[in-house]
């Protein structure tokens, strides 16, 4: 429980952020700076956001509960990815998403195996269920991979409808989504009921909130986080350009792990407590959100937009997604961890990390 306080509180801390980037905004100071500070704001908002849904979902009973933890577990990302949009930068937006799917199974969860397999010899996971995710994770890849194969095959040709088929595309994936919270909610709850028995204020070691108290954050750090995302994005092109690094690297690393960093510090705690099950479920599930939720989603969003956004992705982010799925398929095969399958995770995430960066 301890250990949970001082992730809550250490995160808490980087809320000073949010003031700082609000006055560098309006003092038009650097960009770097101004992306760097929203950076650090994003963090704990989206630990906020998580927290509060956490509360609400035990408030409001297992079924709802978890309906809520599914529509709100990729929050922070969907807010950036929104705000990305609207500024046209379709390839940060796409590179995310792709960021977002390797981040979770190869940063969050070979980071969660490698801690949790330090203390413990080895842990065991439900692996019916983390098959069913790894199956998912599968289908995502093809759903990134069939669109780039067929735009290779067409080559530019305009009678091809390439992006009606991104469309389409996104419309299996979305209807594949909602069945499976169908298939984790209702007909077959029982593979996830060891993550059940735990409410969200003990996964989080802190009090329980009121329903009032977590709508009132859950409300006010989303609109916080609209506003730090419209910072960020703002921000990005001249600190690629600073750094000397693509776009795609800015998507697929850097606002891959801005999003998703309090859901890695809650991966990482669950596996230092020997509950590998929720730990894979935070990893593994928070890829097939992105894939089969937010990637839809941002795709039927872009057509509010000026141009619609397809899900050609380049050669090189469907070899890394289908390579990500891979391992995660190898580590979820027997059902259990130890710490040198963290290593290897992490070591393939590293080597793509370093890939993206010199890529041109």
């Amino acid at each position: 429980m301890k250990l949970g306080r001082f992730e809550i509180k250490a995160l808490d801390f980087l809320l000073v952020f949010v003031p700082v980037s609000i006055v560098l905004e309006l003092l038009h100071a650097d960009p770097v700076w101004i992306f760097s500070a929203s950076a650090f704001a994003i963090i704990p908002l989206a630990g906020l956001m998580g927290r509060a849904t956490e509360h609400l979902a035990d408030q409001l009973g297992a079924g709802l509960g978890a309906l809520l933890n599914a529509s709100f577990g990729n929050a922070a990302e969907l807010i950036i990815a929104l705000m990305a949009l609207h500024a046209g930068l379709y390839e940060v937006v796409k590179a995310s998403i792709t960021g977002s799917i390797i981040g979770n199974v190869l940063l969050v969860l070979g980071l969660s195996v490698l801690v949790g397999g330090l203390k413990f010899q080895r842990q065991t996971f439900n692996r019916t269920a983390a098959g069913m995710g790894a199956t998912l994770l599968v289908l995502s890849a093809i759903g990134l991979l069939v669109p780039a194969v067929f735009h290779f095959i067409v080559r530019g040709n305009e009678a091809a409808h390439e992006q009606e088929l991104s469309l389409e595309i996104a419309i299996v994936l979305f209807v594949t989504y909602l069945l499976s919270l169908v298939f984790a909610l209702h007909t077959h709850k029982h593979l996830y009921a060891a993550e059940a028995g735990h409410s969200g204020a003990e996964t989080l070691g802190s009090a329980a909130w009121s329903k009032g108290k977590s709508l009132a954050i859950l409300l006010a750090a989303t609109l916080l986080v609209v506003l730090m995302s419209e910072f960020l994005v703002g921000a990005v092109k001249h600190t690629a350009e600073v750094f000397g690094m693509t776009d795609v690297f800015i998507g697929v690393i850097l606002i891959a792990i801005i999003g998703n960093a309090a859901e890695h510090s809650t991966a990482v705690l669950m596996a230092v407590k020997n509950r590998m099950d929720l730990a894979m479920n935070i990893a593994i599930g928070s890829s097939i959100q992105i894939s089969l939720f937010v990637a839809p989603v941002l795709v039927f969003s872009s057509y509010l937009f000026a141009q619609p956004m397809n899900l050609i992705f380049t050669t090189f982010e469907v070899v890394s997604v289908a390579l990500a799925v891979g391992i995660v398929s190898l580590v979820a095969m027997d059902g259990e961890t130890n710490w040198m399958e963290g290593v290897q995770l992490l070591a393939v995430y590293v080597i793509l990390g370093m890939a993206f960066y010199f890529l041109p």
